[in-house]
């Protein structure tokens, strides 16, 4: 049994993401997303997809790069 690192959760069947030299045991993609995946830089949500970024600035769309005044940028099709 492993503990979430995002939940604490103890569970039986947890999975392990290596990330830049770290170890991460999960209960869930949830919890994975949660603690790993970036966040828009305008709105905050996290960017499960694609998204679009502009230098270190990530954004979850073209939409949200152009209202932080990063214009230019377009959605992955």
């Amino acid at each position: 049994m492993s503990i979430c690192a995002t939940c604490g959760n103890e569970y039986g069947n947890t999975f392990t993401v290596n990330k830049d030299g770290q170890s991460f045991d999960f209960d869930s993609f949830e919890c994975a997303i949660h603690k790993l995946a970036p966040s828009c830089a305008r709105c905050g949500c996290r960017v499960v997809g694609h998204g679009v970024q502009h230098g270190d600035t990530v954004y979850c769309c073209a939409h949200c790069a152009t209202g932080a005044g990063d214009a230019g940028l377009v959605d992955h099709n």
